[in-house]
């Protein structure tokens, strides 16, 4: 299977920019900005990004205001808030062995860079990766670790695989199936999520936001700070 994968991905691998590099932190901005984003609009966004902020320091000594509005339009302000945490902690003290203890990074963060940028022999085990290891039965290791997340974002999709084009299908147990669609997540638009982002917004555009209970949640989490009842951007 490994080898049948490999040979497919060669001729069909997307080409896509963080997989020019094997600077860590590049990488690291592309792992954060594709959590629960898509590919499509992660891309232009990860190109401007460098383009300001091309390094860890750069990124550590920009301004945390700077750092959200520039995030906007991509979800989960407190990602854009941890990965400029992450960039401080390494600015002043270099990668460490374990990744995890930056903020923001977890299990799968630390192997898909630990992977990806050290060449260590890591596996990062995201959605699509987990799926196609399930319906194979197959491990398969961290050579594959590119193969698997284009396969599974591109033809063993959850729902409908498409076994036709799989390379697999003479050898995988799951062909021809049909699968119950995988939990979504809930609706954007009316939710508190949205509330959120729009008293976050209001912030940063140097506005008083009205809504009481979305500044609350963006002060719990670091995303704004309250003093003597002004609300601003965190310093």
């Amino acid at each position: 299977m490994r080898d049948l994968l490999l040979r497919w991905f060669a001729a069909n691998g997307r080409d896509l920019p963080w997989r020019r590099t094997r600077d860590p932190y590049a990488i690291l901005v592309s792992e954060v900005m594709l959590q629960q984003t898509q590919v499509a609009r992660v891309v232009p966004r990860y190109l401007e990004w460098l383009e300001r902020w091309p390094t860890v320091a750069a990124l550590a000594a920009a301004s945390t205001a700077d750092v959200l509005r520039d995030w906007q339009g991509l979800g989960y302000n407190r990602r854009a808030l941890n990965l400029q945490r992450a960039a401080r902690e390494v600015a002043a003290n270099g990668w460490p062995d374990d990744l995890t203890r930056l903020p923001g990074v977890g299990p799968y963060t630390a192997a898909a860079v630990g992977c990806f940028a050290f060449e260590r022999a890591e596996l990062p085990v995201d959605v699509n990766v987990r799926r196609v290891r399930e319906r194979t039965g197959s491990e398969f290791d961290h050579t594959c670790a590119q193969a698997l997340m284009d396969l599974g974002a591109t033809v063993c999709l959850a729902r409908v695989p498409r076994c036709g084009e799989c390379p697999l299908t003479a050898v995988c147990p799951s062909r021809g199936r049909r699968f119950e669609p995988e939990r979504k997540q809930g609706r954007f638009e009316g939710s508190f999520r949205q509330r959120r982002a729009r008293a976050l917004r209001s912030i940063l555009d140097g506005c008083d936001p009205a809504d009481a209970a979305a500044v609350a949640a963006l002060a719990a989490d670091g995303l704004v700070q309250v003093e003597g009842g002004v609300v601003s951007p965190p310093a």
